[in-house]
């Protein structure tokens, strides 16, 4: 990214030079999908593109946001915090409120935001913006929080302010990348390992299938809730506190509890996504590609027929690719209801996979994809 070009932007807006220039990246997930919030782990990495953010600091204790992606802007104090606004501003005035609620004094500055990531693409842009954002009032304000910590104020800041009921995957994988890895990530005790990510002769391709998706307004929250149910009804005879801590098996002989068809899909889901999980990480570490890739097969046959979250567009970009010459795997990313595909491809079959499956999808979907071969990078940082 050409920093020059937000720097000049910044002058144009504010009226003097930034200070400082903060970068979190947007993240995609090899496999392991709506399992963050039922305790299940899960697998991310960091890509190379996400969201910038250019600050400088102002006298009084208001703070001004802009972004070159968005046309709303607005100077805000504490006040906003009754009375939040609903364009994209309440992504970091939640991360604010997080800093405020601790004691902290979060105001007083000038902000410009700018992200490559694709708006409403499922690579988790409003991570990325309230990683980056309590990334830079933990630098400023020298609060000395871990970014273990940041993470965490930033689902709160989703979950609360926002309203949108997120587990902690995408926040994690923003704030605690690294290039080359991916995130092995405990999502019941935030326990993780980072495994090197050897898919030699291998790329992974995400297809952006530009239908938006808006999770708030979506059935997550919807999904999330049946899960909640499926627990409740298990715990009448066992004690679990998350649905993926059952196995495939100790599942088998519980669902009978669950009364509810759909609900019982959705636990199906989340339990066997966990196993998948599991299966995948192991067996990557050993080199096995191709059973790596039917997992990701697997991944999206079940948040297709037992979770309900992919849709015509992503089940065409998914399983048209999975048909495609080199590739081992294809399955939706992210939260669902639109969004991106991920795929193992062949390095050599890489340009054939996105000519054919964008001829594919416009022929039968009517919409052009976009694809971007994923460069894997490191977590939430100060560039200077």
């Amino acid at each position: 990214m050409d920093t020059g070009v937000l720097e000049q932007r910044f002058k144009e807006v504010y009226g003097r030079k930034a200070e400082h220039l903060y970068f979190a990246p947007g993240r995609v997930n090899l496999i392991g999908e709506h399992i963050d919030y039922n305790g299940g782990r899960v697998f991310p990495c960091a890509l190379s593109f996400g969201t910038y953010l250019l600050m400088a600091r102002r006298e009084d204790r208001k703070t001004g946001f802009a972004s070159m992606n968005q046309a709303f802007r607005g100077e805000f104090d504490e006040r906003v915090f009754e009375n939040k606004p609903a364009e994209w501003v309440k992504y970091p005035l939640g991360v604010l409120k997080e800093f405020a609620d601790r004691g902290f004094d979060p105001w007083g500055f000038d902000v410009l935001y700018f992200g490559d990531i694709p708006n409403g693409a499922g690579l988790s842009s409003s991570a990325s913006i309230e990683v980056v954002t309590a990334f830079m009032l933990n630098d400023m304000l020298n609060t000395g929080l871990d970014v273990v910590e940041l993470v965490k104020m930033s689902q709160r800041a989703e979950n609360v302010f926002v309203g949108m009921n997120c587990g902690i995957m995408d926040q994690f994988a923003v704030g605690m990348g690294r290039s080359g890895h991916a995130i092995a990530l405990d999502c019941g005790t935030l326990e993780y390992d980072l495994i090197p990510l050897n898919i030699n002769g291998y790329k992974l391709v995400i297809a952006n299938s530009n239908k938006n998706h808006d999770l708030v307004t979506s059935e997550y929250n919807v999904r999330r809730s049946q899960c909640e149910q499926a627990l409740a009804a298990i715990n009448r005879e066992i004690d679990a506190k998350h649905l993926c801590d059952l196995s495939v098996a100790e599942f088998e002989d519980v669902k009978h509890l669950i009364a509810d068809d759909t609900v019982c899909r959705r636990a199906r889901h989340a339990v066997t996504e966990n196993a998948r999980v599991n299966e995948a990480i192991n067996v990557l570490q050993k080199g096995d590609l191709v059973r790596f890739g039917q997992l990701m097969n697997e991944s999206h046959r079940s948040l297709k027929e037992d979770y309900e979250v992919t849709g015509t567009e992503m089940d065409t970009l998914a399983e048209e690719g999975q048909k495609l010459p080199g590739v081992l795997g294809s399955r939706i990313t992210g939260g669902g209801f639109g969004g991106c595909t991920v795929s193992l491809v062949a390095e050599d079959d890489v340009s054939g996979f996105v000519e054919k499956l964008a001829a594919v999808y416009h022929e039968k979907i009517g919409l052009s994809a976009e694809f971007y071969v994923a460069d894997i990078g490191d977590g939430v940082r100060r560039i200077y």
